[in-house]
Protein backbone atom coordinates (compact mmCIF):
# COMPACT_ATOMS: atom_id res chain seq x y z
CA UNK A 1 0.00 0.00 0.00
CA UNK A 2 1.25 3.05 -1.23
CA UNK A 3 0.64 5.85 1.56
CA UNK A 4 1.70 9.48 1.35
CA UNK A 5 4.65 10.50 3.81
CA UNK A 6 3.39 14.28 3.65
CA UNK A 7 3.11 14.88 7.52
CA UNK A 8 -0.72 14.79 8.94
CA UNK A 9 -1.27 18.27 10.60
CA UNK A 10 -3.16 18.73 13.51
CA UNK A 11 -4.03 20.74 16.53
CA UNK A 12 -6.20 18.57 19.01
CA UNK A 13 -4.15 19.24 21.38
CA UNK A 14 -0.56 19.49 22.35
CA UNK A 15 0.54 16.24 21.84
CA UNK A 16 -0.11 13.35 19.07
CA UNK A 17 -0.91 9.78 19.13
CA UNK A 18 1.39 8.98 15.84
CA UNK A 19 -0.04 5.89 13.94
CA UNK A 20 2.79 4.60 11.59
CA UNK A 21 2.45 2.22 8.47
CA UNK A 22 5.44 -0.09 7.82
CA UNK A 23 6.07 -1.72 4.55
CA UNK A 24 3.82 -5.24 5.91
CA UNK A 25 1.16 -2.48 6.88
CA UNK A 26 1.68 -3.41 10.64
CA UNK A 27 0.65 -0.59 12.74
CA UNK A 28 2.52 0.81 15.72
CA UNK A 29 2.05 4.35 17.62
CA UNK A 30 4.33 6.96 19.01
CA UNK A 31 3.40 9.53 21.12
CA UNK A 32 5.24 12.41 21.01
CA UNK A 33 4.74 16.32 20.92
CA UNK A 34 3.67 18.60 18.11
CA UNK A 35 5.71 22.00 17.57
CA UNK A 36 4.92 24.54 15.82
CA UNK A 37 2.68 23.39 13.26
CA UNK A 38 -0.28 25.34 13.87
CA UNK A 39 -0.67 29.43 14.83
CA UNK A 40 -2.54 28.55 18.07
CA UNK A 41 -2.96 25.20 20.07
CA UNK A 42 -6.31 24.87 21.60
CA UNK A 43 -6.92 24.61 25.56
CA UNK A 44 -8.62 21.61 25.56
CA UNK A 45 -6.01 18.93 24.68
CA UNK A 46 -7.66 15.74 23.11
CA UNK A 47 -5.89 13.24 20.89
CA UNK A 48 -4.95 13.82 16.87
CA UNK A 49 -3.93 10.56 14.21
CA UNK A 50 -0.72 11.61 11.87
CA UNK A 51 -0.51 8.67 9.46
CA UNK A 52 2.55 8.52 7.65
CA UNK A 53 4.84 6.09 5.93
CA UNK A 54 8.04 4.19 7.08
CA UNK A 55 10.83 5.20 5.59
CA UNK A 56 13.88 2.89 4.76
CA UNK A 57 16.67 3.36 2.03
CA UNK A 58 15.13 0.02 0.11
CA UNK A 59 11.64 1.58 -0.04
CA UNK A 60 12.01 5.46 -0.73
CA UNK A 61 12.40 4.66 -4.77
CA UNK A 62 10.12 1.89 -5.08
CA UNK A 63 7.28 4.26 -3.07
CA UNK A 64 7.96 7.27 -5.68
CA UNK A 65 7.73 5.48 -8.34
CA UNK A 66 4.38 4.18 -7.37
CA UNK A 67 3.29 8.13 -6.55
CA UNK A 68 4.09 9.17 -9.52
CA UNK A 69 2.32 6.37 -11.79
CA UNK A 70 -0.66 7.26 -9.66
CA UNK A 71 -0.11 10.55 -10.91
CA UNK A 72 -0.13 9.24 -14.60
CA UNK A 73 3.83 10.05 -14.95
CA UNK A 74 6.27 8.21 -16.36
CA UNK A 75 8.59 7.10 -13.61
CA UNK A 76 11.70 6.72 -15.25
CA UNK A 77 11.90 10.03 -16.76
CA UNK A 78 11.94 11.45 -13.41
CA UNK A 79 13.65 8.86 -11.59
CA UNK A 80 16.63 7.60 -13.78
CA UNK A 81 19.57 9.27 -14.99
CA UNK A 82 18.74 9.31 -18.96
CA UNK A 83 20.82 8.32 -21.49
CA UNK A 84 22.55 10.74 -24.43
CA UNK A 85 19.99 9.38 -26.83
CA UNK A 86 16.95 9.64 -24.58
CA UNK A 87 18.08 12.99 -23.38
CA UNK A 88 18.02 14.42 -26.73
CA UNK A 89 14.98 12.77 -27.69
CA UNK A 90 13.75 14.38 -24.21
CA UNK A 91 14.52 18.12 -25.56
CA UNK A 92 12.87 17.17 -29.05
CA UNK A 93 9.97 16.53 -27.30
CA UNK A 94 10.02 19.02 -24.54
CA UNK A 95 10.06 16.72 -21.93
CA UNK A 96 12.50 18.07 -20.44
CA UNK A 97 10.99 20.93 -19.68
CA UNK A 98 8.28 19.06 -17.97
CA UNK A 99 11.19 17.38 -15.55
CA UNK A 100 13.25 20.40 -15.01
CA UNK A 101 9.89 22.30 -13.37
CA UNK A 102 10.91 25.23 -15.19
CA UNK A 103 7.91 25.34 -17.35
CA UNK A 104 5.39 27.42 -15.26
CA UNK A 105 2.42 25.52 -17.26
CA UNK A 106 3.30 22.83 -14.70
CA UNK A 107 3.20 24.77 -11.34
CA UNK A 108 -0.05 23.90 -10.02
CA UNK A 109 -1.75 27.34 -8.82
CA UNK A 110 -4.82 28.27 -6.73
CA UNK A 111 -7.66 30.99 -6.87
CA UNK A 112 -10.01 32.48 -4.33
CA UNK A 113 -13.38 31.34 -6.09
CA UNK A 114 -15.22 29.59 -3.16
CA UNK A 115 -17.06 30.68 -0.04
CA UNK A 116 -18.69 29.73 2.92
CA UNK A 117 -21.76 29.79 2.51
CA UNK A 118 -23.86 30.36 5.94
CA UNK A 119 -22.88 30.41 9.89
CA UNK A 120 -20.02 32.11 11.95
CA UNK A 121 -17.67 32.10 8.45
CA UNK A 122 -20.16 32.85 6.10
CA UNK A 123 -18.80 34.88 2.80
CA UNK A 124 -15.42 34.14 3.85
CA UNK A 125 -13.45 33.47 0.72
CA UNK A 126 -11.61 29.96 -0.03
CA UNK A 127 -8.92 28.71 -2.39
CA UNK A 128 -8.96 26.07 -5.08
CA UNK A 129 -6.38 24.39 -7.85
CA UNK A 130 -6.73 26.05 -10.87
CA UNK A 131 -7.83 23.33 -12.90
CA UNK A 132 -9.79 19.70 -12.77
CA UNK A 133 -7.66 17.51 -10.47
CA UNK A 134 -9.69 18.51 -7.72
CA UNK A 135 -12.99 19.39 -7.96
CA UNK A 136 -15.41 21.52 -5.23
CA UNK A 137 -18.58 20.74 -4.59
CA UNK A 138 -20.87 23.51 -6.09
CA UNK A 139 -21.96 26.10 -4.07
CA UNK A 140 -25.59 25.86 -5.04
CA UNK A 141 -25.37 22.23 -4.17
CA UNK A 142 -23.31 22.38 -1.04
CA UNK A 143 -25.88 24.88 0.00
CA UNK A 144 -29.23 22.50 -0.85
CA UNK A 145 -27.14 19.71 0.80
CA UNK A 146 -26.93 21.67 3.97
CA UNK A 147 -30.71 23.17 3.61
CA UNK A 148 -31.80 19.44 3.59
CA UNK A 149 -29.73 18.37 6.46
CA UNK A 150 -30.64 20.96 8.78
CA UNK A 151 -34.56 20.56 7.96
CA UNK A 152 -34.06 16.79 8.47
CA UNK A 153 -32.35 17.03 11.53
CA UNK A 154 -35.38 19.13 13.04
CA UNK A 155 -32.90 22.70 13.40
CA UNK A 156 -33.05 24.59 10.29
CA UNK A 157 -31.20 27.49 11.65
CA UNK A 158 -28.09 25.57 11.95
CA UNK A 159 -26.58 21.81 12.09
CA UNK A 160 -27.41 19.58 15.01
CA UNK A 161 -23.68 19.48 16.91
CA UNK A 162 -21.85 16.52 15.75
CA UNK A 163 -18.76 15.48 14.01
CA UNK A 164 -18.48 15.49 10.88
CA UNK A 165 -16.05 13.06 8.06
CA UNK A 166 -15.52 15.04 4.98
CA UNK A 167 -14.17 11.84 2.42
CA UNK A 168 -11.97 13.46 -0.68
CA UNK A 169 -12.32 16.30 1.27
CA UNK A 170 -9.66 18.66 -1.76
CA UNK A 171 -10.18 22.00 -0.44
CA UNK A 172 -11.91 21.37 2.66
CA UNK A 173 -15.08 23.94 1.59
CA UNK A 174 -17.76 20.81 2.82
CA UNK A 175 -16.42 20.57 6.19
CA UNK A 176 -15.58 24.54 6.76
CA UNK A 177 -18.92 24.47 5.80
CA UNK A 178 -19.84 21.95 8.66
CA UNK A 179 -18.01 23.68 11.21
CA UNK A 180 -19.48 26.93 10.33
CA UNK A 181 -22.88 25.93 11.00
CA UNK A 182 -22.12 24.17 13.94
CA UNK A 183 -20.15 21.06 14.24
CA UNK A 184 -17.65 20.79 16.67
CA UNK A 185 -15.14 18.58 15.21
CA UNK A 186 -14.29 17.17 11.58
CA UNK A 187 -11.59 14.74 10.36
CA UNK A 188 -10.83 15.30 6.30
CA UNK A 189 -9.25 12.52 4.51
CA UNK A 190 -7.32 13.93 1.51
CA UNK A 191 -4.40 11.95 -0.29
CA UNK A 192 -2.92 14.77 -1.96
CA UNK A 193 -0.07 15.94 -0.27
CA UNK A 194 -0.05 19.25 -2.16
CA UNK A 195 -3.64 19.93 -1.56
CA UNK A 196 -3.19 19.25 1.79
CA UNK A 197 -0.14 22.02 2.65
CA UNK A 198 -1.28 24.25 0.07
CA UNK A 199 -4.83 24.36 -0.31
CA UNK A 200 -6.67 22.64 2.81
CA UNK A 201 -4.59 23.66 5.54
CA UNK A 202 -4.56 27.64 4.71
CA UNK A 203 -8.24 27.27 4.22
CA UNK A 204 -8.84 25.88 7.61
CA UNK A 205 -6.36 28.56 8.82
CA UNK A 206 -8.25 31.59 7.15
CA UNK A 207 -11.66 30.63 8.42
CA UNK A 208 -10.30 29.96 12.40
CA UNK A 209 -10.99 25.92 12.61
CA UNK A 210 -7.84 24.62 12.28
CA UNK A 211 -7.51 23.86 15.79
CA UNK A 212 -10.96 21.63 15.41
CA UNK A 213 -9.89 19.84 12.70
CA UNK A 214 -7.95 16.53 11.87
CA UNK A 215 -6.04 15.98 8.56
CA UNK A 216 -5.50 12.22 7.16
CA UNK A 217 -3.26 12.51 3.87
CA UNK A 218 -4.42 9.21 3.23
CA UNK A 219 -6.59 7.23 0.37
CA UNK A 220 -10.17 7.09 1.32
CA UNK A 221 -10.51 3.43 0.54
CA UNK A 222 -7.56 2.41 2.63
CA UNK A 223 -9.00 4.84 5.58
CA UNK A 224 -12.53 3.31 6.06
CA UNK A 225 -10.55 -0.36 6.09
CA UNK A 226 -8.50 0.90 8.63
CA UNK A 227 -10.71 3.56 10.47
CA UNK A 228 -10.92 1.86 14.11
CA UNK A 229 -6.72 1.99 13.80
CA UNK A 230 -6.49 5.48 12.71
CA UNK A 231 -9.40 7.11 14.89
CA UNK A 232 -9.72 4.76 17.85
CA UNK A 233 -12.92 3.41 19.63
CA UNK A 234 -14.44 7.09 19.28
CA UNK A 235 -18.22 6.70 18.26
CA UNK A 236 -19.86 6.90 14.62
CA UNK A 237 -19.47 10.14 13.31
CA UNK A 238 -23.06 12.11 12.74
CA UNK A 239 -22.15 13.73 9.42
CA UNK A 240 -20.16 11.80 6.29
CA UNK A 241 -19.68 13.95 3.10
CA UNK A 242 -18.30 11.87 0.13
CA UNK A 243 -18.12 13.90 -2.97
CA UNK A 244 -15.11 12.79 -4.90
CA UNK A 245 -13.51 13.36 -8.07
CA UNK A 246 -16.45 11.71 -10.40
CA UNK A 247 -13.58 9.66 -12.92
CA UNK A 248 -11.82 8.24 -9.58
CA UNK A 249 -14.02 6.30 -7.75
CA UNK A 250 -16.27 3.26 -7.64
CA UNK A 251 -18.87 4.65 -6.29
CA UNK A 252 -20.32 1.01 -5.33
CA UNK A 253 -17.15 -0.07 -3.75
CA UNK A 254 -17.31 3.43 -1.52
CA UNK A 255 -20.74 2.94 -0.12
CA UNK A 256 -20.62 -0.66 0.58
CA UNK A 257 -17.22 -0.04 2.66
CA UNK A 258 -19.39 2.28 4.47
CA UNK A 259 -22.23 0.60 5.52
CA UNK A 260 -19.97 -2.08 6.53
CA UNK A 261 -18.14 0.28 8.90
CA UNK A 262 -17.98 1.39 12.33
CA UNK A 263 -17.98 5.17 10.98
CA UNK A 264 -21.11 5.40 10.51
CA UNK A 265 -24.23 4.79 12.88
CA UNK A 266 -27.79 4.41 13.49
CA UNK A 267 -28.25 8.27 13.90
CA UNK A 268 -25.77 9.18 10.70
CA UNK A 269 -26.05 11.41 7.70
CA UNK A 270 -24.47 10.44 4.25
CA UNK A 271 -23.89 13.52 1.82
CA UNK A 272 -23.19 11.67 -1.74
CA UNK A 273 -22.57 13.76 -4.88
CA UNK A 274 -22.39 11.80 -8.11
CA UNK A 275 -22.43 11.71 -11.67
CA UNK A 276 -25.42 11.58 -14.07
CA UNK A 277 -26.55 7.70 -14.67
CA UNK A 278 -24.54 6.54 -11.89
CA UNK A 279 -26.80 3.45 -10.03
CA UNK A 280 -26.94 4.08 -6.25
CA UNK A 281 -29.06 2.26 -3.74
CA UNK A 282 -31.75 2.86 -2.32
CA UNK A 283 -30.06 2.13 1.55
CA UNK A 284 -26.28 2.20 2.92
CA UNK A 285 -25.99 -0.41 5.47
CA UNK A 286 -29.48 0.76 7.98
CA UNK A 287 -29.36 4.25 6.72
CA UNK A 288 -31.84 4.86 4.10
CA UNK A 289 -32.21 7.21 1.06
CA UNK A 290 -33.82 10.20 2.18
CA UNK A 291 -33.41 12.65 -0.69
CA UNK A 292 -32.31 12.82 -4.27
CA UNK A 293 -32.30 16.05 -6.65
CA UNK A 294 -30.50 16.60 -9.34
CA UNK A 295 -28.64 19.93 -10.70
CA UNK A 296 -27.54 19.48 -14.15
CA UNK A 297 -25.21 16.50 -14.61
CA UNK A 298 -24.40 16.09 -10.81
CA UNK A 299 -27.01 14.53 -8.57
CA UNK A 300 -27.02 14.79 -4.79
CA UNK A 301 -28.55 12.08 -2.49
CA UNK A 302 -28.58 12.15 1.24
CA UNK A 303 -28.74 9.15 3.39
CA UNK A 304 -30.26 9.08 7.15
CA UNK A 305 -31.87 7.03 9.57
CA UNK A 306 -35.86 6.74 9.10
CA UNK A 307 -36.43 9.11 11.51
CA UNK A 308 -35.13 11.97 9.68
CA UNK A 309 -37.43 11.28 7.15
CA UNK A 310 -40.27 12.23 8.76
CA UNK A 311 -38.88 15.26 10.23
CA UNK A 312 -38.20 16.84 6.62
CA UNK A 313 -41.49 16.27 5.80
CA UNK A 314 -42.62 18.05 8.73
CA UNK A 315 -40.94 21.25 8.00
Amino acid sequence: MAVSSFPVLSSLGARSNISVLDRDCSLFSLNIPLVNICSRLSTHPSSSTIVCSYKSENSVSERRKKLLEQYGLDPDEFLSEPSANRAREMRKSGKDKQISGQDPKFQRKTHKLLKVLGGSARRMKLISPIGLDVRPMMEVVKGAAFDILQAAGGCPASLRPGRWLDLYSGTGSVGIEAMSRGCSEVHFVEMDPWVVSDVLRPNLESTGFFDDSVIHTIPVENFIERAEQLIGNDRPFDYISVTPPYIQVDYGVVMEQLSKSALVGEDTFIVVEYPLKTDMLDSCGCLIQITKRRFGRTVLAIYGPKWAEKEKRKK
